[in-house]
């Protein structure tokens, strides 16, 4: 390691700082577009409160579609609507557009599995009640899925923890840069070593905090 440790704590905070904004953003636009679009694939199943086969096909159709592809190759595949949003095809932010064209799919499919989760007698009766569509999904589907919610969100994140690291192949910047870069180019071992021990310490951060969180807002108390 030739650097000294002022640089190599610079170097360190710095692609962690781009990491953890990646994943940030990322994470916050994907569900912003996943949990409707999980509501949606829900809802619009034959036999649940909003049967419809078209929507249902259609999202379903272009969901599995987009999880299909390998983010390397849809990391290039965009970079056309990369360049389009945020004007550049480098540093952190140019990686956010594919993050999220890749985990947004991800992130519905997780909800629609955590919201069939839902014991479907607590839906009939809230339907017995008088409840509309609206009420039962923001009443009804989303608390009572909450715990395995949070759950999956454990999941996503260290998802698109992972595909971040494939950023440094694009100029995206993070830790995974550092892996690249020092690692594999430079064949500096301990540099790639180091950066996999912090990625894997935030991958422990993040799936801690998300799985207390799904045990504390678990009230039938079967989460450990």
């Amino acid at each position: 390691m030739s650097m000294s440790l002022k640089e190599l704590l610079a170097l360190f905070s710095k692609e962690t700082l781009a990491t953890l904004y990646m994943v940030s953003i990322s994470t916050l636009i994907s569900y912003a577009i996943g949990i409707p679009l999980g509501v949606i694939l829900v809802v619009t199943e034959e036999g649940s409160i909003a049967p419809n086969k078209i929507i249902h096909g259609i999202l379903g159709f272009f969901t599995n579609i987009f999880r299909t592809i390998p983010f390397l190759i849809l990391l290039v595949m965009v970079l056309p609507i990369t360049k389009a949003l945020v004007h550049t095809t480098l540093g952190p932010k140019a990686i956010i557009p594919p993050l999220v064209i890749a985990s947004a799919p991800y992130i519905a499919r997780m909800v629609e599995s955590s919201l069939k989760e839902v014991d479907s007698g607590v839906i009939e009766a809230a339907k017995s009640m008088g409840s509309d569509s609206f009420q039962i999904i923001f009443k009804v589907l989303l608390p009572e899925a909450r715990p395995s919610l949070y759950v999956g969100a454990a999941i996503c994140m260290t998802s698109i923890l992972s595909y971040s690291a494939m950023a440094g192949f694009v100029g995206g910047g993070g830790l995974g840069a550092i892996a690249l870069n020092y690692g594999y180019y430079r064949y500096q071992t301990d540099m790639m070593l180091i950066a996999v021990v912090v990625l894997v310490v935030i991958v422990q951060l993040v799936q801690e905090f998300w799985m207390r969180l799904a045990k504390y807002s678990d009230k039938r108390g079967k989460l450990n």
